[in-house]
Order: C-alpha cells, then sequence, then structure tokens
C-alpha cells in the first residue's frame, strides 16, 4: 500500500503538551495542533457525551473526559471547581491509559478531522517514557490500530528524535522541562540506558524566582501597585505572569561566561541571494532603518540611548501598563545552575506549604512535592551522566551538547551558558591522551530549517519525528513502520521489531 506524505500524521507527546500536525511538506513544518496533556473529568453531573458521569477514574469512558478548547473552557467558567484534572503523562509514564486514548483521539479525530472508517493517515509518534518498556510500546500500538484504525504505526524514543533534529547520532540531550530535566546520552543512535538522569530543576522555580526577583524592583512594583498591595499571593501572582510575559517576549538572556561576542554592524549588503537563503532580509532592513534613525538623532538622545543600552533596561507593555525592568530578568535561569538560590529563600515561598515547590498555580500542574534531598545542578547532573557512559564514548558525547526544552524556544544560548560550566569535568577525566576529551560541541537545530528558524530548539522533538517520518513510511523495504496487514499478522508485539527507535 502507498502511503502519501500528505496524509502522515506526527504526534508529539511530552509530560505537559501534545503536539501534532497532518502532511509532510517540502519545507517540513512545525506544530499545527498544540495544547495541554490533561484531561478533565465532571465530579458530578453530566459527562463529555451527556449521560450521567462518575468521578471514579476505573469505570469513566474515553467521551466521558474533556479534553483541549472544551476543557479550558469548562475551567475558566463557574464550574471549575467540580472538574477533576488529570496529567496522564506528567510522570513519564502511562498513567491511565484510558485519559491517554482521549488526548489521542482528540488530536486525530477532533483537530485534524481523521475519520476512523477510512483512515488513510500513518501514526509516528514519541513519548515521553524516560525507561520506554515493551508493554507501553505494544499498548500504544494497540489503541492505534484497533481503536483509531491507522494504516501504519511507529514509535520514535522522544529523546532521539530530539538529537536527530540537531543533524548528529551521539550526544548529550538535555530537556528541560517544567520541574525535571532529563538528560540522555546517545551513542550512534542508541540510548545508553544506564547513564541516562534526572535533575529536580525546571523552569517552573526559574518562574518563580524571578517573580521573587521582580518584586525587590521598586519602580516594578509602584507601577503595578501604586496604592500598595496587602495580598502577597495576588502579587505574586501578578509578577509570575509578568515574568511569563518577559519569556515569552524573548527578553531574557542565560548568564554566561562563554558567550559569543555580539556580531558587528553590517556595513552593508554585498550578497543579496547570500541574505535571502539565510533568511536575514528582515533584519537587514531593521539595522538599515536603525542606522538612519541613529543618524538624525541628536546628541542628547544618541546619549540618552547609549545610557538605556548600558543599564540593560525593557520597557513593555503589560496589562495596560508600562513596565522597566532591568538585568535582574537575565537571572531567570540561575536555579537551573545554581539551585541553592532557591533553597535560600525557602520553599514555602513558592508553594501553598512546607514540601513543595509550588501549589496548584495558574498552569494546573500538581504541586512538586520535594524529596529531603539536595537538587542537583544541570552542569553537575550532566558530568554526572557522561561519567557514567564507557571510557571510550564519552568524547564523542561530549561533541554533541543539546539542550533542548519549551523555554529553548524563548531563552536562546543555555547551551553555551552550560557549555562554559561543564568545562571543569572536560579538565578533570584523567583519561588516556587518545580518549581524552578536549571540546565540548554545542549542537541546534540547523538554520535551514526554515519553519524552525526563531523557535530555537523547543520544538526539536517534533522537527526529529518529522524528517524520520519522511524517510520510514517511503522506505518500504526497511520496514521500520508496523503496517496493519503486519498487525494482522503479528499483533502488538510487531511493534517491538518494526519501530524506527531501533535505526
Amino acid at each position: 500500500m502507498s502511503l502519501r506524505d500528505a496524509n502522515v500524521v506526527i504526534i508529539e507527546t511530552s509530560r505537559t503538551h501534545i503536539r501534532a500536525v497532518l502532511g509532510l511538506h517540502e519545507l517540513l513544518k512545525t506544530p499545527s495542533v498544540e495544547f495541554h496533556a490533561r484531561v478533565g473529568l465532571r465530579k458530578s453531573g453530566e459527562g463529555n457525551n451527556g449521560e450521567a458521569s462518575s468521578s471514579s477514574k476505573p469505570t469513566a469512558q474515553v467521551n466521558d473526559y474533556l479534553v483541549g478548547l472544551q476543557l479550558d473552557e469548562a475551567l475558566a467558567g463557574p464550574d471549575a471547581q467540580d472538574i477533576e484534572v488529570s496529567w496522564p503523562f506528567l510522570t513519564g509514564e502511562v498513567t491511565n491509559w484510558v485519559q491517554a486514548e482521549a488526548l489521542w483521539k482528540h488530536v486525530l479525530f477532533t483537530h485534524l478531522q481523521r475519520k476512523r472508517t477510512v483512515n488513510e493517515s500513518p501514526v509516528l509518534i514519541t513519548l515521553p517514557s524516560p525507561t520506554p518498556s515493551r508493554t507501553l510500546y505494544e499498548r500504544t500500538c494497540q489503541i492505534f490500530f484497533e481503536r483509531f484504525n491507522v494504516p501504519a504505526f511507529a514509535i520514535l524514543d522522544r529523546p532521539l528524535a530530539q538529537l536527530y533534529a540537531a543533524n548528529s547520532l551521539s550526544g548529550v540531550v538535555v530537556d528541560i522541562g517544567e520541574d525535571l530535566t532529563e538528560i540522555t546520552p546517545i551513542n550512534e543512535g542508541v540510548l545508553v540506558h544506564s547513564a541516562k538522569l534526572q535533575t529536580r530543576v525546571g523552569t517552573r522555580m526559574c518562574r518563580h524566582y524571578l517573580a521573587h526577583l521582580l518584586k525587590g524592583n521598586s519602580s516594578v512594583m509602584q507601577t503595578l501597585f501604586p496604592g500598595g498591595a496587602a495580598d502577597q499571593a495576588q502579587v505574586h501572582s501578578t509578577l509570575l505572569r509578568l515574568a511569563d510575559y518577559l519569556v515569552y517576549a524573548g527578553l531574557i538572556k542565560p548568564p554566561s561566561s562563554g558567550e559569543a561576542a555580539p556580531p558587528p554592524e553590517d556595513e552593508g549588503v554585498t550578497d543579496i541571494a547570500a541574505v535571502v537563503v539565510a533568511g536575514r532580509e528582515k533584519a537587514v532592513i531593521e539595522s538599515g532603518m536603525k542606522k538612519k534613525l541613529n543618524a538624525k538623532a541628536s546628541a542628547a538622545e544618541q546619549a540618552r540611548a547609549r545610557e538605556i543600552e548600558a543599564l540593560d533596561l525593557a520597557t513593555v507593555e503589560f496589562e495596560g501598563r508600562e513596565i522597566t525592568v532591568g538585568k535582574e530578568r537575565h537571572r531567570f535561569c540561575e536555579p537551573i545552575f545554581d539551585p541553592a538560590v532557591v533553597d535560600k529563600l525557602g520553599l514555602e515561598r513558592f508553594g501553598s506549604g512546607a514540601g513543595e515547590w509550588v501549589g496548584r498555580g495558574e498552569e494546573g500542574l500538581p504541586p512538586l512535592k520535594a524529596e529531603g534531598r539536595k537538587v542537583e545542578a544541570l552542569q553537575d547532573a550532566v558530568g554526572r551522566a557522561v561519567g557514567q557512559a564507557d571510557t571510550d564514548m564519552r568524547q564523542y558525547l561530549w561533541q554533541g551538547l543539546f539542550v533542548t526544552g519549551d523555554v529553548t524556544r524563548f531563552v536562546k544560548g543555555i547551551g553555551v551558558s552550560l557549555q562554559s560550566r561543564l568545562s571543569p569535568f572536560i579538565a578533570s577525566s584523567g583519561l588516556d591522551t587518545d580518549i581524552q576529551p578536549r571540546t565540548i560541541r554545542v549542537l541546534n537545530v540547523p538554520e535551514y530549517y526554515a519553519e524552525y528558524r526563531e523557535t530555537g530548539n523547543g520544538y526539536s522533538a517534533f522537527l526529529g519525528s518529522s524528517i524520520v517520518a519522511k524517510i520510514i513510511f517511503n522506505d518500504h523495504n526497511a520496514k521500520n513502520y508496523l503496517s496493519k496487514a503486519d498487525y494482522t499478522a503479528k499483533g502488538p508485539h510487531g511493534i517491538i521489531e518494526m519501530s524506527p527507535s531501533l535505526l
């Protein structure tokens, strides 16, 4: 059977989000579908199908769950307290298969408008599991063939997809999430399971840390709360939204001692074709306009501009107010590299009670419990992960340091920042000269993926999945996917033998 690129579906399943797209094009597209990987169930009253529902999870059916926009609207309504929210992938494993099926069904049949009776869309999916098992593969495969009637199916390990996006087969994938950062060494396209690590640092603690720093900025506080604010929870919630705004606006730089010097100003465009191919025409036009404006500016205006540039101030429009923030915004990533800065403030500052980083906040995620042990800094965890790999493998791992995660879409340069902090692990390895790692090379998504040029490394898992899908679904002899005929003959176990993760 011929599998057309236009019908291929890519589904990226992470701990907190689901992303998808229909069709593979000459220029690989970014996700057309993106929503939180959560479901809602009404504790009383009617379910999603109009029938009486029960809050008892074992008896809930797929159609009882609210998903996507329907769930968002319900949580914003007056009956939000009557909805029980679950995140079936949050632990990295599938904690409830009915909820997982509800999410995947919503993607295929609601967003992508596939028809179960005549489903002609092969599916490639990535899963968030740090240690994928045969049971996970087989159960997922069974759902897609028997419940969704797909003509072909493939599973790709998420870290492999991320590294493939950087055009590499060996390296260390550092995936920064909300509450956890997963570190996965990969050698020649094979996961080094014995060296995989997690550290309990993530963007959520960074957001709350930046909110605390902004609270110390008197200009910000006077602008947001001119009459003062007695409710500290309201203050922190508002500052959290401001912190998110600064991140999404791309106004954050990670602290680094190894960043390259800023590029010199353009002296003029000599090769227009090269500029267009590189996608820099907009930047060149803006640079030329900036030069013209600077030439017309008075001496006082130029002095003021230089002063603002030195202070690194940024003025933003936030919730109807004009707010100016300073260099403290660049300390957003500090907790990743030095978790002690958060410990000094006390856990209770960020949570609803002792022992929690944060309570059930605006992001709707359940609280993360502290485990009573020291949180490991990112650079220490990466160094320890590589140190657990075989000695002759380490030099190849260090040649592919790839930092990804949603935060890398907006905060550029975290990889370089991490690279500068990993130098001591190279110097102290004490290996023989032939296998002694000498440098650490930072990888990024290449710029020739035009659709991904402005997204940093944040969509790397999705890009890598699209690349693999374009290869395997057009190579019918290699059998790196499971067809419906194969599934009929071998059952769910067939996915173990026919998986692109085994490339």
